[in-house]
């Protein structure tokens, strides 16, 4: 039931960001507990929101997302009925941040759940990823309750080492 639940406020958010961000949305992909289909009774809505012609700066960016969020208010709400206590946390990118990349593409190789992409865009970015993360005999490592990342196993001092 719980994922079930979870499943259907991702649907329903893929609705609301297409209609917002209409043809600027390139991909939207969740990630963390919900992405791994592993939540919990209080986990975040990890999404990652691949957008063109997008504002300035991180601040902007959220503040234009309030438009989505003020949809999905009612659905999230009515989860509570549930015992569900979330909300959704997004990141926000333009397509030239992604292809310039970020470490938190490398959880996302692993556990990142597609549920919009134009044109394969960030499928694509990421299948890049694993291919040279395999190449370089990366691990991702389970300690405690968080992952790390040993991205070269076999490093040697001073050896130069481009993801």
């Amino acid at each position: 039931m719980l994922l079930e639940k979870y499943n259907q406020l991702l649907e329903a958010l893929v609705v609301q960001l297409k209609l917002f961000y209409g043809e600027r949305l390139t991909s939207a992909a969740v990630f963390g507990s919900v992405g791994r289909q592993m939540p919990n009774y209080h986990s975040d809505i990890d999404i990652l929101i691949i957008a063109e012609e997008l504002p300035v700066g991180r601040i902007k960016r959220v503040a234009e997302f309030e438009f989505v969020e003020k949809k999905m208010e009612d659905l999230i709400e009515s989860l509570k009925d549930f015992g569900i206590n979330t909300y959704l946390s997004p990141v926000i990118k333009s397509k030239d941040e992604v292809i310039a990349g970020s470490p938190l593409f490398l959880d996302m190789t692993v556990d990142a759940k597609i549920l919009y992409d134009k044109g394969d865009f960030f499928a694509t970015v990421l299948n890049g990823l694993r291919k040279r993360l395999s190449e370089l005999g990366s691990k991702r490592i389970f300690r405690g309750n968080a992952f790390f990342w040993d991205l070269k196993p076999d490093y040697k001092p001073y050896e130069d080492i481009t993801i």
